[in-house]
């Protein structure tokens, strides 16, 4: 009887062991960016990273499982995991990590070729073909489950103690979720649906989250329409406050926990990188929040009915370029528009915890946006060619040389002086 006890004794321990208590990261700037290529990443010296995880690439096809392979578990049934997958992120997370780049994950899920995966991820009420990100499945058992054994396994490998993989600190759950019909896609909906299954969805990512790191964050994630309202179809997509709104008090209702915003505030008409000029207001009315008018978020997340624990919650601007117009002035103004993003992120202080730049390469299937630092070879889809002048830019923020590099800009945005930023 005594090996079997020592054993039970064992799996308790290993069961109830404490999370990590690690402090998330502080950080010298919110830089950041959606990184493609390490290296030019680390030359620009990023401080915070994001990276996409598809929990669909996580699984491995039944026909595919071989004896011995990884599995992950919950609720009772067990589920196979693609060892490939999980290499490839480890080869992207730790080499940024271990130079000390906060590393978040956008956790998200898109239609598996394989119809079981598609099943096991997928909301069951999802439109068959409409949507680009998807809900996950948190409604049936084995959907759920496995929404929960990849979630704990991936906090497992990537935010607990051990970082021999590398270590993540951050934790977007799903894509744009008031852009239901393209990013969170779960069929049609009315915004208190959406807020009830995205709620459950991200503290069951929450709880996962929580028995490996105390300190790692969870965002919940938003596009730049906030009282407008996304779609002419009210079932395809909702206003970004009423559904924070919707969200928060679903939470409270359940019993509060520390989740957060990941905010994405391109410009108005995301073909035309001057930010400057959008038609918003500073006041909680204003249809979009974009950088001209970043303070409408601070203010929002410093209400009463906003707060955790007697603080506003921690933001991030996760996903947000500039598109290079076709114009003989296009190149300055789309370095315009960082100089200017730059500087109003920098007056929002600690509120912020990253600014991720959106993309390091266009992206020729992204319907014809140039946000990139870089531009695309010819013929590819995201082969590096040419450095833009965002580039250089882009990495002298957060260094001694900003305040000569961004200055020339200054006159494109139509201001004197970046004090003229100040909030409002």
């Amino acid at each position: 009887m005594r090996p079997l006890l020592f054993f039970c004794l064992c799996l308790c321990s290993e069961a109830f062991a404490a999370p990590d208590t690690t402090p998330y990261p502080a950080t010298s700037s919110p830089k950041g960016l959606q990184v493609q290529m390490i290296p030019d990443a680390l030359e620009l010296g990023i401080h915070h990273a994001t990276l996409n995880i598809r929990l669909n690439a996580l699984l491995t096809p039944a026909k595919d499982a071989k004896p011995g392979q990884p599995t992950a578990s919950a609720d009772g049934f067990t589920f196979a995991i693609n060892q490939k997958s999980v290499e490839a992120m480890d080869r992207q997370i730790k080499p940024m990590s271990d130079k000390g780049v906060v590393v978040t994950l956008i956790v998200t899920t898109v239609r598996s070729p394989d119809e079981r995966i598609r099943k096991l991820t997928i909301h069951p009420k999802a439109d068959p073909i409409k949507g680009i990100t998807m809900a996950s499945d948190t409604v049936t058992p084995e959907g759920r489950a496995c929404y929960k054994a990849l979630t704990e396994f991936i906090a497992q490998r990537w935010s607990a103690a051990d970082a021999k993989h590398g270590r993540v600190w951050g934790w977007i759950v799903s894509n744009e979720v008031n852009a239901h019909n393209e990013w969170h896609q779960m069929g049609p909906a009315t915004a208190e649906e959406v807020a009830q299954q995205y709620e459950d969805q991200v503290r069951l990512a929450w709880e996962s989250l929580r028995r490996h790191s105390a300190n790692a964050r969870v965002y919940i994630s938003m596009t730049h329409s906030w009282t407008a309202k996304g779609h002419k179809d009210p079932l395809q997509a909702c206003p970004g406050r009423t559904l924070l709104e919707l969200f928060a008090k679903r939470a409270r209702e359940r019993g509060d926990f520390d989740w957060n915003l990941a905010f994405h505030p391109y410009p108005s008409n995301l073909r035309d990188p001057r930010t400057w000029l959008d038609k918003v207001s500073f006041n909680d009315n204003t249809p979009k929040v974009t950088f001209k008018n970043l303070e409408v978020l601070t203010k929002k997340l410093a209400t009463p009915e906003m707060l955790y624990a007697g603080k506003p919650r921690r933001l991030s601007f996760t996903e947000q370029g500039f598109d290079l117009p076709d114009r003989p002035e296009g190149l300055a103004e789309q370095a315009a528009a960082y100089a200017y993003a730059w500087e109003k992120v920098q007056r929002l202080g600690d509120a912020v915890d990253a600014f991720h730049y959106h993309r390091h390469v266009d992206h020729s299937l992204e319907n014809g946006l140039r946000f990139g630092l870089w531009s695309n070879k010819p013929g590819t889809i995201s082969e590096p060619d040419q450095k833009r002048p965002i580039w250089f830019l882009f990495k002298s923020a957060g260094t001694a040389e900003w305040k000569a590099a961004a200055e020339p800009y200054l006159k494109t945005c139509g201001l004197k002086s970046w004090d003229e930023l100040n909030p409002k």
